[in-house]
């Protein structure tokens, strides 16, 4: 058990010092071509596929992305300290599983978080905030918007296989 405690210490630490590498430029940037990718997805699957579920006990395609919109609304909420503009309701919850309302709700998420990483300044990314009960810098808080949004986004993968739609090429750079 302690060995699994150093680890998850040692990985903290290293996942905060990469995110504190990247420049507030850089980091801006990086959510700006998330926005961009996840909008290409967002595209690709047809409008008769955005209540498609993979298997009965998963969320619909617009539910996943949608999921993925409510979690930037938390984070970078709690990060930047800014209101989310859902307040306490949850998109996934109360905005049509439609293209474009989808679409929209999920965009507009991304301009909440573009707006609030911009809005945090460089010498505060370190302070402390809370975030799902656990005390950690803002900056680590940030970097698990970003893989929460990441890895939501390749869950829908397999959504536009299995309605036979190409998923849109990496946008890694």
């Amino acid at each position: 058990m302690k060995k699994l405690s150093f680890v998850i210490v040692l990985l903290t630490i290293t996942c905060t010092s990469v995110f504190a590498q990247l420049t507030k430029e850089q980091a801006i940037g990086e959510w700006k071509r998330a926005k961009l990718y996840t909008k290409a997805y967002l595209d690709a699957m047809p409008a008769d596929g955005y209540t498609f579920k993979a298997t009965p006990e998963v969320r619909t395609f617009a539910q996943q992305m949608l999921h993925l919109a409510d979690a930037n609304y938390y984070f970078l909420s709690v990060a930047s300290g800014k209101e989310s503009p859902l307040g306490k309701t949850s998109a996934e919850k109360t905005v049509a599983q439609t293209k474009d309302a989808t679409t929209k709700a999920v965009m507009d998420s991304y301009d909440f978080s573009i707006a609030a990483v911009e809005s945090i300044p460089v010498d505060k990314m370190q302070e402390t905030a809370t975030a799902e009960g656990m005390k950690m810098p803002k900056a680590l808080i940030l970097a698990k918007a970003f893989e929460h949004q990441t890895h939501h986004r390749g869950q829908t993968t397999v959504y536009l296989r299995l309605k036979g739609v190409k998923p849109p090429a990496e946008m890694l750079f």
